[in-house]
């Protein structure tokens, strides 16, 4: 069946479907959980290409599952370990996806479910999913940008 994408990335037809999976990547996250799946900075790499309407749509879905998968890190223009996961998306970064709408979001350090949680929840269970090179860095800008509570200091 061939279909527009009126209709194929229209969120009501996503998320009647039970049980619909969801599954896209990200350029970075931050620790509020907006995601960019865009943009380096100012210079565009990619299009949204209906991400945000299947994030959405399975989110909705009965049963649904929405992912966000990113490697931990990447190597930087300079051959440094740098962090996906940052305190704010760098100026000039597109937020494909907003905080409140991710589902799940997927490293190769584990999966946490974001779905509902408060800030401080939702930064904490992000730095869980870091690089732990980069965790007592994030929580420190965290704590800088008063989303870390001493409750839920490790």
């Amino acid at each position: 069946m061939s279909a527009p994408v009126d209709y194929t990335n229209d969120i009501r037809s996503i998320s009647a479907l039970d049980n619909f999976m969801s599954i896209n990547n990200a350029v970075d996250v931050d620790l509020f959980g907006q995601v960019n799946a865009e943009s380096a900075g100012i210079k565009h790499i990619s299009g949204a290409g209906g991400q945000l309407d299947f994030v959405l749509g399975a989110y909705l879905s009965k049963g649904g599952k929405s992912f966000i998968c990113c490697s931990s890190t990447f190597k930087g223009k300079d051959g440094s370990l740098q962090s996906r996961i940052v305190p704010t998306l760098n100026p000039g970064s597109i937020v494909t996806d907003t905080r409140a709408n991710i589902h799940y979001l997927v490293t190769e350090f584990g999966k946490v479910n974001l779905k509902g949680l408060t800030t401080w929840q939702k930064c904490e269970a992000i730095i869980s999913v870091a690089h732990p090179d980069f965790r007592d860095q994030l929580i420190a800008e965290a704590e800088k940008m008063h989303i870390w509570k001493k409750s839920n200091k490790r």
